[in-house]
């Protein structure tokens, strides 16, 4: 699904990001971990259009994303969620929905809209895929934090992507949310490709399927499983410290 190469990004001669290679499969849950300034969220500007790269290619579905804009990408099948959620709070969970739905966005378009069945039986889809559908008539505001993440998630969702860049869902969240969010983004994965920038290592075990990616200063220290990731001596004097520090036990 996607293809990276000598991917270079640099910030008033600071290197962000210096990727060799990487690749996503089809439907494939990747995490990537990292210290903070390891590029992470640089690599997702790349893929959304945000951040345009001094050199190096990335090909999504054979067509390289270097040079187009963050709507083109966004209509190739790339949806992303930021980590803070970004929803309208005084409008109601269905009408953020109905924000979201993928259609014509103009002037005349909004003037004659008429929601018709088949929009209406996607928004409930949304919305059953994470855990809203008995809140759609809630105002957004008054949703726990947890569940404005699973909203923006859904509000993607109605992009028809491809591919979800997803930046810290577990952040703030509380146990059982983060419990609830790992399962959505495991049944996600059966249908989309699914890259997750993540701190919280419990959470990162939960839902690491295959392989994570642990970027520092701009480049790949390791690839491999959870359990190889968090017992590499190098990401442990990086990143995780001692087995009893802090970041170890988040």
């Amino acid at each position: 699904m996607l293809s990276i190469s000598n991917l270079n990004v640099s910030f008033g001669g600071v290197q962000a990001l210096n990727l060799d290679t990487f690749e996503l499969k089809d439907k494939e849950l990747r995490v990537i971990i990292g210290p903070n300034g390891a590029g992470k969220s640089t690599f997702m500007d790349v893929l959304c259009g945000k951040t345009a790269p001094m050199g190096g290619d990335a090909y999504f579905n054979g067509k390289n994303l270097i040079g187009r804009s963050e709507i083109e990408i966004a209509r190739m099948g790339i949806g992303r969620k930021f980590q803070k959620p970004s929803v309208f709070e005084g409008l109601s969970v269905f009408d953020n929905l109905l924000l979201g739905l993928k259609s014509k966005k103009g002037f005349l378009s909004s003037m004659f809209f008429k929601l018709t069945e088949e929009q209406s039986d996607k928004i409930l889809e949304a919305a059953k895929r994470v855990n809203l559908e008995a809140e759609l008539n809630t105002l957004a505001g008054s949703l726990s934090h947890g569940q404005k993440q699973w909203l923006e998630i859904a509000i993607v969702l109605l992009q028809d992507p491809e591919l979800l860049l997803i930046d810290e869902p577990a952040a703030g969240m509380s146990d059982a949310e983060t419990e609830k969010t790992g399962h959505l983004l495991y049944e996600l994965a059966k249908d989309n490709g699914v890259i997750v920038i993540e701190h919280d290592m419990h959470f990162v075990e939960q839902i690491a399927q295959d392989k994570v990616t642990v970027l520092v200063r701009g480049e790949i220290l390791t690839e491999g499983s959870f359990d190889e990731v968090k017992n590499n001596q190098e990401v442990i004097d990086c990143y995780l410290g001692a087995p009893d520090s802090a970041q170890t036990r988040k």
